[in-house]
């Protein structure tokens, strides 16, 4: 009788654990993307258009929009960064929208724990600004976040959907902490150091001279330049008027990327070179 009464229990068991898996209405979706030094991601649902209309009905003006479907969209950065002049602190916010005719309020919200509101506290608002929506020339069927025009030291958050596009423009402290790390790292500097301050100049349009400086010290300090490396020397030689050591450092640079079977530096050096007058 107990083993008759076990064997029950445990397909009981069974049967009650059991779960039927099938995929959400609204698929969930996660976004990172590094812009200059800053992680920056992305948590929400996205939710179908399935032949409705959006912006206006199932999104209404002058109602808040939890940016999504099934929980609040989650907007998560690990250093601060500024949105329409005003600075948002690192930290985890919901991010919530206020679709309007002309114009679209977003709100950063410090509480993040899935609140489904009607009506903002004061006090949890971290930034809130407004962003003018841009009527696409398509249909976006499911809802989409993107992270693009990704720069050095900003990038641009959009919101899809249907045919409107609002774009949230964010920048990051990208210069001032490579400067500070560059300040600190020369109290010491290697070879690598020099090299990776010297190309940050170039690529930032910063005195020419200076990482002109660093990098004939980075190479001082290099055994054996690689091509990549003499590739950056000869751009920095260029761009300081030293077209002779330009066309050196590009030659020896397309000599070692044609031994290493690089087709794309092979193409660059050799077009320099004949920009430069080398060939």
């Amino acid at each position: 009788m107990k083993k008759i009464i076990l064997s029950c229990f445990l397909a009981l068991s069974a049967l009650t654990q059991a779960q039927i898996q099938t995929p959400a209405a609204s698929a969930h979706a996660t976004l990172t993307q590094t812009v200059g030094l800053t992680e920056v991601s992305v948590d929400y649902s996205r939710p179908n258009r399935r032949g409705r209309e959006i912006v206006g009905n199932l999104v209404p003006y002058g109602k808040i929009w939890r940016t999504g479907a099934n929980a609040t969209t989650k907007f998560t950065v690990d250093k601060p960064v500024r949105i329409a002049d005003k600075e948002l602190a690192a930290g985890t916010y919901s991010v919530y929208t206020v679709p309007g005719e002309d114009m679209w309020e977003v709100v950063f919200y410090t509480d993040h724990s899935n609140p489904l509101i009607t009506e903002f506290e004061d006090s949890k608002i971290a930034l809130r600004t407004m962003v003018e929506p841009i009527e696409m020339s398509m249909n976006m069927e499911t809802f989409t976040i993107v992270i693009d025009d990704v720069m050095a030291d900003s990038a641009v958050m959009s919101f899809l959907w249907d045919n409107t596009i609002v774009p949230v423009k964010f920048s990051v402290n990208t210069d001032a902490e490579v400067m500070a790390n560059i300040e600190q790292a020369l109290q010491g500097p290697s070879a690598g150091d020099y090299y990776n301050a010297a190309v940050y100049y170039l690529n930032s349009g910063k005195d020419i001279q200076q990482a002109k400086t660093w990098m004939d010290e980075a190479m001082a300090k290099t055994e054996t330049p690689r091509f990549w490396q003499l590739r950056q020397q000869s751009l920095i030689l260029a761009k300081a008027g030293d077209k002779k050591g330009a066309i050196e450092a590009a030659k020896a640079s397309l000599a070692g990327a044609k031994a290493a079977g690089n087709a794309d530096y092979v193409k660059m050096n050799t077009d320099s070179l004949k920009e430069w007058g080398g060939m």
